[in-house]
């Protein structure tokens, strides 16, 4: 900043306690890091997971019991 008095609220008020400099820098911190992270997550779209890489491919399907249930066994889903 240039050092020019504004006349907007605070971001952050302490009401209780003496913070020390080194708290309130830890505190801005991590606010900053958790406003950034959400920022970033909220920020990708969702692509739609292609079948090759499902990982619901590799599992075992359920077996289906019945006549003629072995000839399509063999065919794909």
């Amino acid at each position: 900043m240039s050092g020019e008095a504004t006349n907007e609220e605070p971001l952050l008020r302490v009401v209780s306690g003496e913070p020390t400099d080194e708290e309130l820098t830890a505190l801005v911190t991590v606010l900053t890091a958790r406003t950034a992270a959400s920022a970033n997550a909220a920020g990708t779209p969702d692509r739609p997971r292609s079948a090759w890489g499902d990982p619901v491919r590799g599992l075992r399907q359920r077996l289906v019991h019945g006549p003629g249930r072995w000839r399509s066994s063999a065919l794909p889903r």
